[in-house]
Protein backbone atom coordinates (compact mmCIF):
# COMPACT_ATOMS: atom_id res chain seq x y z
CA UNK A 1 0.00 0.00 0.00
CA UNK A 2 1.37 2.93 -1.04
CA UNK A 3 1.96 6.11 1.86
CA UNK A 4 2.11 9.70 0.91
CA UNK A 5 5.11 11.42 2.18
CA UNK A 6 5.31 15.44 2.33
CA UNK A 7 8.82 17.03 2.35
CA UNK A 8 8.77 20.58 2.74
CA UNK A 9 12.17 22.89 2.45
CA UNK A 10 12.35 25.72 4.24
CA UNK A 11 14.05 28.36 2.49
CA UNK A 12 15.53 32.33 2.90
CA UNK A 13 13.11 33.78 1.01
CA UNK A 14 10.63 31.03 -0.31
CA UNK A 15 9.26 27.86 0.97
CA UNK A 16 8.55 24.85 -1.14
CA UNK A 17 6.50 21.45 -0.32
CA UNK A 18 5.98 18.63 -2.46
CA UNK A 19 3.79 15.62 -1.93
CA UNK A 20 5.54 12.74 -3.06
CA UNK A 21 4.03 8.39 -3.12
CA UNK A 22 6.25 5.85 -1.54
CA UNK A 23 7.33 5.06 -4.95
CA UNK A 24 8.90 8.46 -5.67
CA UNK A 25 6.59 10.19 -7.71
CA UNK A 26 5.62 14.34 -6.87
CA UNK A 27 1.54 14.27 -6.46
CA UNK A 28 1.96 17.82 -5.60
CA UNK A 29 3.98 20.78 -5.08
CA UNK A 30 2.96 24.38 -3.61
CA UNK A 31 5.11 27.34 -2.66
CA UNK A 32 5.29 30.58 -0.90
CA UNK A 33 7.26 33.56 -0.34
CA UNK A 34 8.13 35.79 2.03
CA UNK A 35 10.29 38.74 2.65
CA UNK A 36 12.94 39.63 5.63
CA UNK A 37 12.87 42.66 7.62
CA UNK A 38 16.36 44.43 7.43
CA UNK A 39 17.57 47.54 9.43
CA UNK A 40 21.07 47.79 8.98
CA UNK A 41 23.09 44.50 9.77
CA UNK A 42 20.03 43.24 11.69
CA UNK A 43 17.72 40.94 9.09
CA UNK A 44 14.97 39.44 11.05
CA UNK A 45 11.76 37.80 10.19
CA UNK A 46 8.29 37.28 12.22
CA UNK A 47 8.61 33.91 13.74
CA UNK A 48 4.63 33.59 14.26
CA UNK A 49 4.63 34.17 10.54
CA UNK A 50 7.47 31.82 9.53
CA UNK A 51 4.73 28.81 11.14
CA UNK A 52 1.59 30.77 9.60
CA UNK A 53 3.34 30.41 5.67
CA UNK A 54 4.32 26.98 6.57
CA UNK A 55 0.77 25.80 7.85
CA UNK A 56 -0.90 27.67 5.20
CA UNK A 57 1.09 26.21 2.36
CA UNK A 58 0.96 22.79 4.09
CA UNK A 59 -2.96 23.24 4.56
CA UNK A 60 -3.42 23.66 0.83
CA UNK A 61 -1.93 20.45 0.28
CA UNK A 62 -3.52 18.23 2.86
CA UNK A 63 -7.07 19.94 2.01
CA UNK A 64 -6.54 17.58 -1.04
CA UNK A 65 -4.49 14.28 -0.02
CA UNK A 66 -4.36 12.29 2.65
CA UNK A 67 -0.21 12.68 4.17
CA UNK A 68 1.02 9.93 5.98
CA UNK A 69 4.30 11.65 7.60
CA UNK A 70 5.83 15.35 7.12
CA UNK A 71 9.50 16.44 7.37
CA UNK A 72 10.67 20.03 7.46
CA UNK A 73 14.47 20.81 6.01
CA UNK A 74 14.94 24.24 7.24
CA UNK A 75 18.04 27.28 6.40
CA UNK A 76 20.79 26.90 8.85
CA UNK A 77 21.78 28.88 11.85
CA UNK A 78 18.33 31.40 12.33
CA UNK A 79 17.47 31.81 15.89
CA UNK A 80 14.60 31.75 17.44
CA UNK A 81 14.35 32.79 21.39
CA UNK A 82 10.92 31.90 23.11
CA UNK A 83 9.31 32.59 26.66
CA UNK A 84 8.04 29.52 29.16
CA UNK A 85 4.93 29.78 27.11
CA UNK A 86 6.62 29.14 24.03
CA UNK A 87 6.14 33.07 22.50
CA UNK A 88 8.76 34.08 20.64
CA UNK A 89 10.28 37.01 22.57
CA UNK A 90 11.22 38.79 19.73
CA UNK A 91 11.54 39.12 15.74
CA UNK A 92 13.76 35.47 14.37
CA UNK A 93 17.25 36.52 14.01
CA UNK A 94 18.40 35.10 10.53
CA UNK A 95 21.57 33.49 9.38
CA UNK A 96 22.26 36.27 7.48
CA UNK A 97 22.30 38.93 10.28
CA UNK A 98 25.47 40.07 11.04
CA UNK A 99 25.26 42.15 14.38
CA UNK A 100 27.07 39.49 16.37
CA UNK A 101 30.47 40.19 14.99
CA UNK A 102 32.37 41.68 17.91
CA UNK A 103 31.16 38.24 19.31
CA UNK A 104 32.13 36.02 16.75
CA UNK A 105 35.54 37.25 17.24
CA UNK A 106 35.78 36.93 21.00
CA UNK A 107 34.57 33.45 20.78
CA UNK A 108 37.57 33.00 17.82
CA UNK A 109 40.51 34.48 20.35
CA UNK A 110 39.19 32.47 23.12
CA UNK A 111 38.67 28.77 21.77
CA UNK A 112 40.69 29.02 18.59
CA UNK A 113 39.74 27.73 15.12
CA UNK A 114 41.70 24.78 15.38
CA UNK A 115 40.34 23.72 18.62
CA UNK A 116 36.16 25.30 17.26
CA UNK A 117 36.98 22.65 13.66
CA UNK A 118 37.88 19.58 15.84
CA UNK A 119 34.79 20.06 18.54
CA UNK A 120 31.99 21.28 15.39
CA UNK A 121 33.70 20.85 12.12
CA UNK A 122 33.44 23.85 11.42
CA UNK A 123 36.68 26.26 9.95
CA UNK A 124 35.24 29.54 10.99
CA UNK A 125 33.08 31.24 13.91
CA UNK A 126 30.81 33.83 11.58
CA UNK A 127 28.66 36.46 13.16
CA UNK A 128 25.55 34.78 11.76
CA UNK A 129 26.18 31.31 13.21
CA UNK A 130 23.54 30.67 16.75
CA UNK A 131 26.21 30.93 19.64
CA UNK A 132 27.50 34.16 18.95
CA UNK A 133 24.17 35.61 18.87
CA UNK A 134 23.23 33.89 21.97
CA UNK A 135 25.87 35.47 23.39
CA UNK A 136 24.92 39.03 22.01
CA UNK A 137 21.42 38.83 23.47
CA UNK A 138 23.36 38.51 26.91
CA UNK A 139 25.44 41.25 26.13
CA UNK A 140 23.05 43.91 24.28
CA UNK A 141 19.30 42.48 25.17
CA UNK A 142 19.79 40.91 28.90
CA UNK A 143 15.64 41.25 29.53
CA UNK A 144 15.31 38.83 26.39
CA UNK A 145 18.13 36.66 27.42
CA UNK A 146 17.17 36.15 31.30
CA UNK A 147 13.29 35.44 29.92
CA UNK A 148 14.92 32.50 27.28
CA UNK A 149 13.29 29.28 28.08
CA UNK A 150 14.19 27.34 24.74
CA UNK A 151 16.79 28.99 21.74
CA UNK A 152 15.62 27.15 18.75
CA UNK A 153 16.71 27.11 15.10
CA UNK A 154 13.58 26.93 12.93
CA UNK A 155 13.34 23.82 12.26
CA UNK A 156 12.72 23.04 15.95
CA UNK A 157 10.58 26.23 16.57
CA UNK A 158 7.79 24.52 13.50
CA UNK A 159 8.39 21.14 14.97
CA UNK A 160 7.35 22.52 18.42
CA UNK A 161 4.39 24.77 16.83
CA UNK A 162 2.95 20.91 15.34
CA UNK A 163 3.49 18.94 18.38
CA UNK A 164 4.20 20.97 21.33
CA UNK A 165 7.66 18.99 21.80
CA UNK A 166 11.59 20.22 21.79
CA UNK A 167 13.35 17.82 19.10
CA UNK A 168 16.09 19.19 16.87
CA UNK A 169 17.87 16.91 14.21
CA UNK A 170 21.32 16.75 14.81
CA UNK A 171 22.35 17.95 11.44
CA UNK A 172 20.94 21.17 11.45
CA UNK A 173 22.43 22.14 14.50
CA UNK A 174 26.22 21.43 12.67
CA UNK A 175 26.90 25.08 12.09
CA UNK A 176 25.52 26.18 15.45
CA UNK A 177 28.51 25.97 16.89
CA UNK A 178 26.49 23.85 20.26
CA UNK A 179 26.87 20.65 18.92
CA UNK A 180 30.15 17.93 18.90
CA UNK A 181 30.41 17.36 15.14
CA UNK A 182 31.39 13.60 15.58
CA UNK A 183 29.19 12.43 18.91
CA UNK A 184 26.25 14.83 18.30
CA UNK A 185 25.69 16.02 21.52
CA UNK A 186 26.15 19.68 22.77
CA UNK A 187 29.29 20.95 23.82
CA UNK A 188 29.20 21.70 27.37
CA UNK A 189 32.22 23.65 27.15
CA UNK A 190 30.21 26.30 24.57
CA UNK A 191 27.11 26.09 26.81
CA UNK A 192 28.92 27.19 30.22
CA UNK A 193 30.92 29.87 27.68
CA UNK A 194 27.35 31.14 26.76
CA UNK A 195 25.72 31.01 29.88
CA UNK A 196 23.01 28.33 28.93
CA UNK A 197 22.25 25.00 29.96
CA UNK A 198 20.99 21.84 27.27
CA UNK A 199 17.92 22.37 28.97
CA UNK A 200 17.33 25.50 27.41
CA UNK A 201 17.96 23.82 24.16
CA UNK A 202 15.96 21.11 22.12
CA UNK A 203 16.75 17.46 22.16
CA UNK A 204 19.11 16.35 19.25
CA UNK A 205 18.01 13.45 17.17
CA UNK A 206 19.00 11.74 13.80
CA UNK A 207 17.04 13.10 10.98
CA UNK A 208 14.25 10.17 10.06
CA UNK A 209 13.03 10.22 13.80
CA UNK A 210 9.35 10.43 14.65
CA UNK A 211 9.08 13.41 17.42
CA UNK A 212 4.63 14.19 17.03
CA UNK A 213 2.00 14.25 15.05
CA UNK A 214 0.41 17.38 13.32
CA UNK A 215 -3.43 17.10 11.94
CA UNK A 216 -3.07 13.39 11.11
CA UNK A 217 0.87 13.45 10.04
CA UNK A 218 3.49 12.06 11.74
CA UNK A 219 6.19 14.15 12.15
CA UNK A 220 9.90 13.59 11.34
CA UNK A 221 12.94 15.29 11.98
CA UNK A 222 14.83 16.41 8.34
CA UNK A 223 17.78 17.82 8.14
CA UNK A 224 19.92 20.72 7.09
CA UNK A 225 18.48 22.03 3.91
CA UNK A 226 22.29 21.72 2.44
CA UNK A 227 21.91 17.76 3.61
CA UNK A 228 18.49 17.44 2.86
CA UNK A 229 19.37 18.56 -1.02
CA UNK A 230 22.15 16.02 -1.35
CA UNK A 231 19.74 13.80 0.48
CA UNK A 232 17.24 13.94 -2.27
CA UNK A 233 20.21 13.90 -4.83
CA UNK A 234 21.13 9.86 -3.48
CA UNK A 235 24.31 11.78 -2.44
CA UNK A 236 24.66 9.27 1.02
CA UNK A 237 27.68 7.00 0.57
CA UNK A 238 31.57 8.01 -0.25
CA UNK A 239 32.37 8.02 -3.69
CA UNK A 240 29.03 10.35 -4.89
CA UNK A 241 29.04 14.15 -5.22
CA UNK A 242 26.63 16.66 -5.81
CA UNK A 243 26.80 20.23 -7.72
CA UNK A 244 24.22 22.85 -8.08
CA UNK A 245 25.05 24.88 -10.06
CA UNK A 246 22.47 27.62 -9.70
CA UNK A 247 22.85 31.89 -9.19
CA UNK A 248 25.43 30.33 -6.66
CA UNK A 249 27.90 27.48 -6.80
CA UNK A 250 27.80 24.34 -4.03
CA UNK A 251 29.87 21.39 -4.26
CA UNK A 252 29.14 18.47 -1.84
CA UNK A 253 30.69 15.55 -0.94
CA UNK A 254 30.28 12.83 1.80
CA UNK A 255 33.03 11.29 3.73
CA UNK A 256 33.85 8.98 6.71
CA UNK A 257 37.13 10.51 7.35
CA UNK A 258 37.11 13.54 8.97
CA UNK A 259 39.45 15.91 7.36
CA UNK A 260 42.43 17.25 9.64
CA UNK A 261 42.52 20.72 10.42
CA UNK A 262 45.83 22.77 9.42
CA UNK A 263 46.23 26.55 8.82
CA UNK A 264 43.75 27.99 6.48
CA UNK A 265 41.13 25.23 5.60
CA UNK A 266 38.23 26.62 4.15
CA UNK A 267 35.95 23.01 4.18
CA UNK A 268 33.44 22.49 7.00
CA UNK A 269 32.19 19.12 7.48
CA UNK A 270 28.89 18.92 8.57
CA UNK A 271 26.82 16.43 10.23
CA UNK A 272 25.06 13.84 8.14
CA UNK A 273 24.61 10.81 10.63
CA UNK A 274 27.47 9.67 13.22
CA UNK A 275 30.41 8.76 11.58
CA UNK A 276 29.42 10.72 7.94
CA UNK A 277 30.19 14.19 7.26
CA UNK A 278 29.55 16.68 4.11
CA UNK A 279 32.52 18.51 3.27
CA UNK A 280 30.99 21.98 0.92
CA UNK A 281 32.10 24.38 -0.99
CA UNK A 282 30.60 26.67 -2.76
CA UNK A 283 30.62 29.92 -5.09
CA UNK A 284 28.68 33.48 -4.87
CA UNK A 285 28.20 33.59 -8.59
CA UNK A 286 27.79 30.78 -11.15
CA UNK A 287 24.74 30.41 -13.17
CA UNK A 288 24.64 34.21 -12.30
CA UNK A 289 27.23 35.03 -14.48
CA UNK A 290 25.28 33.34 -17.95
CA UNK A 291 22.51 35.24 -16.53
CA UNK A 292 24.10 38.32 -16.97
CA UNK A 293 25.41 38.05 -19.67
CA UNK A 294 22.56 37.04 -21.67
CA UNK A 295 20.78 40.27 -19.54
CA UNK A 296 23.11 42.65 -20.45
CA UNK A 297 24.58 41.46 -24.41
CA UNK A 298 21.96 38.52 -25.46
CA UNK A 299 18.15 40.40 -24.71
CA UNK A 300 16.49 38.85 -27.48
CA UNK A 301 18.35 35.29 -27.14
CA UNK A 302 16.62 32.65 -24.74
CA UNK A 303 19.09 30.38 -22.60
CA UNK A 304 18.28 27.41 -24.82
CA UNK A 305 19.33 28.97 -28.05
CA UNK A 306 22.84 30.90 -26.35
CA UNK A 307 23.50 26.95 -25.07
CA UNK A 308 22.88 25.68 -29.09
CA UNK A 309 25.11 28.49 -30.21
CA UNK A 310 27.67 28.04 -27.91
CA UNK A 311 28.02 24.45 -28.75
CA UNK A 312 28.92 25.21 -32.29
CA UNK A 313 32.08 26.90 -30.43
CA UNK A 314 35.48 24.22 -30.44
CA UNK A 315 36.52 23.25 -26.45
CA UNK A 316 38.57 25.90 -25.11
CA UNK A 317 37.00 29.08 -26.91
CA UNK A 318 39.52 29.77 -28.93
CA UNK A 319 41.89 31.11 -26.70
CA UNK A 320 38.76 33.16 -24.44
CA UNK A 321 39.05 32.78 -20.79
CA UNK A 322 36.96 33.51 -18.32
CA UNK A 323 36.70 34.97 -14.73
CA UNK A 324 33.55 34.07 -12.92
CA UNK A 325 34.15 36.22 -9.93
CA UNK A 326 31.51 38.99 -10.69
CA UNK A 327 30.89 39.08 -6.56
CA UNK A 328 34.69 38.24 -5.24
CA UNK A 329 35.70 34.68 -4.51
CA UNK A 330 35.27 32.79 -1.11
CA UNK A 331 36.73 29.32 -1.73
CA UNK A 332 39.67 28.12 -1.68
CA UNK A 333 40.46 31.72 -1.64
CA UNK A 334 38.55 34.62 0.09
CA UNK A 335 39.57 37.46 -1.71
CA UNK A 336 36.42 39.57 -2.03
CA UNK A 337 38.13 42.23 -4.11
CA UNK A 338 38.30 39.24 -7.33
CA UNK A 339 36.52 40.94 -10.20
CA UNK A 340 35.05 38.71 -13.05
CA UNK A 341 37.43 39.24 -16.04
CA UNK A 342 37.04 38.46 -20.13
CA UNK A 343 40.83 37.48 -21.25
CA UNK A 344 42.03 37.00 -24.80
CA UNK A 345 39.74 38.71 -26.65
CA UNK A 346 40.14 39.04 -30.54
CA UNK A 347 37.89 39.83 -33.19
CA UNK A 348 37.37 36.23 -34.12
CA UNK A 349 35.07 35.99 -30.55
CA UNK A 350 31.46 36.22 -30.65
CA UNK A 351 28.51 36.06 -28.53
CA UNK A 352 28.44 32.40 -28.32
CA UNK A 353 32.13 32.16 -27.38
CA UNK A 354 31.62 34.35 -24.21
CA UNK A 355 28.80 31.92 -23.49
CA UNK A 356 30.70 28.89 -23.80
CA UNK A 357 33.89 30.54 -21.81
CA UNK A 358 31.71 31.19 -18.86
CA UNK A 359 30.35 27.92 -18.97
CA UNK A 360 33.95 26.46 -19.15
CA UNK A 361 35.19 28.59 -16.37
CA UNK A 362 32.01 26.90 -13.63
CA UNK A 363 33.37 23.56 -14.89
CA UNK A 364 36.76 24.71 -14.15
CA UNK A 365 35.69 25.57 -10.43
CA UNK A 366 34.14 22.54 -9.79
CA UNK A 367 37.17 20.60 -10.42
CA UNK A 368 39.31 22.95 -8.86
CA UNK A 369 36.76 22.18 -5.73
CA UNK A 370 36.90 18.54 -6.17
CA UNK A 371 40.63 18.37 -6.46
CA UNK A 372 40.68 20.66 -3.25
CA UNK A 373 38.66 17.92 -1.22
CA UNK A 374 40.58 15.31 -2.29
CA UNK A 375 38.17 12.52 -1.91
CA UNK A 376 37.30 9.79 -4.49
CA UNK A 377 35.22 10.85 -6.56
CA UNK A 378 33.04 7.99 -8.87
CA UNK A 379 29.83 10.07 -9.82
CA UNK A 380 28.45 13.74 -10.33
CA UNK A 381 25.07 14.22 -9.67
CA UNK A 382 24.39 17.69 -11.46
CA UNK A 383 21.70 20.36 -10.07
CA UNK A 384 20.00 22.95 -10.87
CA UNK A 385 19.13 25.57 -13.94
CA UNK A 386 22.79 24.46 -14.91
CA UNK A 387 21.67 21.30 -15.85
CA UNK A 388 18.94 21.76 -17.92
CA UNK A 389 22.18 22.57 -20.36
CA UNK A 390 23.24 19.47 -21.91
CA UNK A 391 26.55 21.62 -23.58
CA UNK A 392 27.15 22.11 -19.81
CA UNK A 393 26.64 18.93 -18.45
CA UNK A 394 29.03 17.68 -20.89
CA UNK A 395 31.79 20.42 -20.46
CA UNK A 396 31.95 19.12 -16.64
CA UNK A 397 32.05 15.34 -17.99
CA UNK A 398 35.48 16.60 -20.09
CA UNK A 399 36.64 18.84 -17.66
CA UNK A 400 36.51 16.68 -14.76
CA UNK A 401 36.80 13.63 -16.10
CA UNK A 402 34.09 12.13 -14.03
CA UNK A 403 30.41 10.72 -15.07
CA UNK A 404 27.70 13.84 -14.76
CA UNK A 405 24.26 12.63 -13.70
CA UNK A 406 20.80 14.43 -13.98
CA UNK A 407 17.86 13.60 -11.60
CA UNK A 408 14.22 13.54 -12.74
CA UNK A 409 13.11 15.80 -9.91
CA UNK A 410 14.93 18.89 -9.34
CA UNK A 411 13.03 19.76 -5.93
CA UNK A 412 15.86 17.69 -4.33
CA UNK A 413 15.14 19.19 -0.29
CA UNK A 414 11.53 18.35 -0.73
CA UNK A 415 12.64 14.62 -1.75
CA UNK A 416 15.48 14.27 0.99
CA UNK A 417 12.50 15.72 3.42
CA UNK A 418 10.00 12.99 2.34
CA UNK A 419 12.78 10.36 2.51
CA UNK A 420 13.38 11.16 6.13
CA UNK A 421 9.80 11.05 6.53
CA UNK A 422 9.32 7.23 4.71
CA UNK A 423 12.28 6.38 7.12
CA UNK A 424 10.76 7.72 9.97
CA UNK A 425 7.47 5.91 9.60
CA UNK A 426 9.26 2.48 8.94
CA UNK A 427 8.33 3.13 4.49
CA UNK A 428 11.92 2.14 4.61
CA UNK A 429 14.59 0.61 6.25
CA UNK A 430 16.69 3.05 5.78
CA UNK A 431 18.04 6.02 3.96
CA UNK A 432 20.35 4.40 1.67
CA UNK A 433 17.31 2.01 0.47
CA UNK A 434 14.68 4.88 0.18
CA UNK A 435 17.14 6.82 -1.94
CA UNK A 436 17.51 3.92 -4.65
CA UNK A 437 13.22 3.42 -4.56
CA UNK A 438 12.72 7.37 -4.73
CA UNK A 439 15.90 8.86 -6.39
CA UNK A 440 15.26 8.72 -10.19
CA UNK A 441 18.12 9.48 -13.04
CA UNK A 442 17.17 11.21 -15.85
CA UNK A 443 20.28 11.75 -17.96
CA UNK A 444 24.04 10.29 -18.15
CA UNK A 445 26.88 11.80 -19.18
CA UNK A 446 30.01 9.61 -19.83
CA UNK A 447 33.84 11.13 -19.50
CA UNK A 448 34.86 11.16 -23.31
CA UNK A 449 38.20 12.06 -24.92
CA UNK A 450 38.89 15.71 -24.99
CA UNK A 451 41.66 18.13 -24.54
CA UNK A 452 39.99 19.93 -21.41
CA UNK A 453 42.74 18.65 -19.16
CA UNK A 454 45.29 20.82 -21.37
CA UNK A 455 43.02 23.65 -21.27
CA UNK A 456 42.52 23.43 -17.86
CA UNK A 457 46.15 23.63 -16.63
CA UNK A 458 46.54 26.49 -19.05
CA UNK A 459 43.39 28.67 -17.64
CA UNK A 460 44.87 28.02 -13.92
CA UNK A 461 48.01 29.35 -14.91
CA UNK A 462 46.46 32.57 -16.72
CA UNK A 463 43.95 32.89 -13.55
CA UNK A 464 46.80 32.93 -10.91
CA UNK A 465 48.23 35.33 -12.72
CA UNK A 466 45.21 37.48 -13.10
CA UNK A 467 44.56 37.39 -9.88
CA UNK A 468 47.42 39.08 -8.60
CA UNK A 469 45.97 42.23 -10.13
CA UNK A 470 43.25 42.35 -7.07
Amino acid sequence: MKKYLLGVDFGTTALKACLFDSEGNRIDSQSAQYKLITKGEFIEFDANEFFNVFSSTVKKITDKHHVDAISIDTQGETLIAIDKDGNPLMNAIIWLDNRAEKQAKEMQDIFGLEKMYNLTGQTEIPAGYPAPKIKWLKENAPEIFNKTDKFLLLEDYIIYRMTGEFNASRSLYSSSLLMNVHTGEYIPEILEYLSISKNQLPQLQESGTVVGEYNGMKVVTSALDQIAGITGAGVVKEGLMSETTGTALAVCAVTEKFPPYFDGLKVSAFYVRKGLYCLLMWAPTAGAVLEWFKGNFCENVSLKELDELASNVQEGSEGLISLPYLCGTVMPENNPNAKGVFFGVELKHTRPHFARAIMESVAYMIKEYVDYLGVEIDEIRSMGGGARSSLWCDIKTKVLNKKVVTLNENETACLGSAIFAGKGIGVFDSVESAVNNLVKKKLTYEPQPSNYQNLYQDYKQKEKLLMKIF
